[in-house]
């Protein structure tokens, strides 16, 4: 038996809920049931009330708004806790077509991927500005590059994962999830694909992107964030190979100087030498500690991912636990 739960974060999503409930399905291939779960993220205008006069299985409410990173955290959490073997994650706001679940869920079901992201027709989405659909791209590319994946539409939210894969993942973000899942399945070696999705006409501005400069910025921060937290070494060690260079050229500058009998005239080359080789050596030796403290981390993902394992293999043997 095969369980799919359908999770939408929510957050004052009463009027525009009822419409994304409609184009989910109740049944879906190879899936013997399927529920739908809502996160409620603090709503003031009854979100929670409505789902579920609207049949939705399983509402999860936080008392205050936390942000969309925090509500699919958290129904990700609660999936995993209600037994689900595939979850898929889709937005409130009625964006993405519910009849390309199928497709989603397929490549999982078939063993083929960890996890599936729908990639959303960007150049002929008529509500796109032109600077988000380069800034998507660009976003996209950036992405590909920190993850080691193929993902051609990294901040799309329409995406299924099999049950290991969302027991492995873990959000530190507070703004959105879609980049840093993306990088840390690279980085933990998960089978990411992607499948073309179609998508539902515009309801509403996007509450993610309040203006441009400042979506950038985020995304910008999120990605540089997850990259020291994955390739600490990786990330030290190239402001360090900067400030050594710098500090070899100008001392090579004062050696030169100082052989012609001209040294005491340059000694702020020296100067400036002694500092950008203190600071290469100190992002040298933060480096190693944030990589070692990243080790660390590594462990303790696994450790709580082998406890989740055990604890599904104690259910599996004992039901009533």
């Amino acid at each position: 038996m095969t369980k799919l739960i359908i999770q939408i974060p929510s957050y004052n999503e009463a009027t525009s809920l009822p419409i994304a409930l409609q184009g989910l399905p109740r049944e879906v291939a190879g899936i013997s049931k399927v529920e739908w779960l809502v996160i409620d993220d603090g709503s003031e205008d009854g979100t929670a009330e409505v789902a579920r006069l609207h049949g939705v299985d399983h509402v999860v409410r936080h008392a205050k708004n936390l942000g969309l990173a925090r509500a699919f955290a958290s129904g990700l959490e609660a999936c995993i806790a209600l037994g689900a073997d595939i979850i898929v994650n889709t937005d409130a706001d009625n964006q993405y077509d519910g009849r390309d679940i199928v497709k989603l869920v397929a490549p999982v079901l078939e063993g083929r991927a960890d996890i599936v992201i729908g990639e959303r027709p960007i150049s002929s989405t008529a509500h796109f500005s032109f600077a988000k659909k380069i800034l998507q791209k660009l976003g996209s590319f950036v992405v590909r590059l920190a993850s080691n994946t193929s993902v051609p539409d990294a901040p799309s939210g329409f995406r299924a994962f099999s049950r290991r894969a969302a027991m492995q993942l873990h959000v530190f973000s507070d703004h959105t999830y879609t980049l840093e899942t993306i990088i840390q399945a690279g980085h933990k070696g998960m089978a990411v694909l992607s499948v073309p999705i179609r998508t539902n006409d515009y309801l509403r501005p996007s509450r993610l992107i309040s203006s441009t400069p400042r979506y950038v910025l985020r995304s910008a921060t999120t990605i540089l964030r997850i990259f020291m937290t994955y390739q600490p070494l990786v990330f030290f060690a190239i402001p360090a190979t900067i400030f050594f260079i710098a500090g070899g050229a100008l001392g090579l500058r004062y050696i030169s100087y100082y052989l012609s009998g001209a040294g005491q005239g340059h000694i702020q080359s020296l100067i400036l030498t002694t500092i950008f080789l203190g600071a290469g050596g100190l992002a040298a030796i933060l480096g190693l500690l944030a990589d070692l403290v990243s080790v660390n981390r590594k462990l303790l993902e696994r450790i709580d991912a082998r406890l989740f394992e055990l604890n599904e293999t104690l259910k599996k043997n004992d039901p009533d636990k």
